[in-house]
Formats: C-alpha cells, structure tokens, sequence
C-alpha cells in the first residue's frame, strides 16, 4: 500500500520561507509524478506544483513562479517545496499526491491523482 507523508509545515511570518517534504512508501517511487496541492478553509483544492518522474520536467502555478521550487531525490523517495516570499493568503493546508499515470507533461488537476497525503498545515503571518 502507498503511503504519503509531508511534513515541514509551520507558522511563518509574511516574507518568510518554508520547506516541505514528502515521504512516499510502498511503491516505486520513481514511476510517478508527484504534485503539490493546498487547500484553504472554504475553498477548493488548488495546483501549486508538478513534477514529472524521471524527465524532471516541473510546472509551477502562476501565483508561485519564482518563488516556489519543487524537486525530487528519487534515491531517497522524497519529493521538496521549497516556499520563499510567503503571503498570508497562502496559508492553507499543503498536500502532496502521487500520479502513476505516464505523461508528456505533469498532471495540474488534483482528480489526476492517485494517492494522497494527509497535509501539512502552513500558517503565514501579516
């Protein structure tokens, strides 16, 4: 069974930085495509971040771009968020998914994906 776990998630003040983790198990970590997601209180889950499994291609929301940097360590099962220039209104909950599905370019809608973490919350501070 796939497991997710993230992890570093924290209260930061406005301007700050922050970097999340995420640990899959029980599957080839290598063969999927791992993506970033948040979730506020009262609204939809929202894309931040993509990364496809072995071509390393990203995709970045456009609210996020050149501040956001997601990477992989295959090794090691871990995909990273690293979050620079944080703004209270991306204090949300911060979940990583896991897509098995081959393609040209990684997944942006969060019903792509197959396993999910339980999130880690990131709280931004005015």
């Amino acid at each position: 069974q796939v497991q997710v776990v993230e992890s570093g998630g924290g209260l930061v003040q406005a301007g700050g930085s922050l970097k999340l983790s995420c640990l899959v198990s029980g599957g080839t970590f290598s063969t999927y495509a791992m993506g970033w997601f948040r979730q506020a209180p009262g609204q939809e889950r929202e894309f931040v971040s993509a990364i496809s499994r072995n071509t390393y291609r990203t995709v970045y929301a456009d609210s996020v771009k050149g501040r956001f940097t997601i990477s992989r360590d295959n090794a090691k099962n871990t995909v990273s968020l690293q979050m620079n220039s944080l703004k209270p209104e991306e204090t949300a909950a911060y979940y990583c998914a896991a897509d098995r599905t081959v393609r040209k370019w990684p997944a942006q809608i969060p019903g792509l994906y197959d396993y999910w973490g339980q999130g880690t919350q990131v709280s931004v501070s005015s």
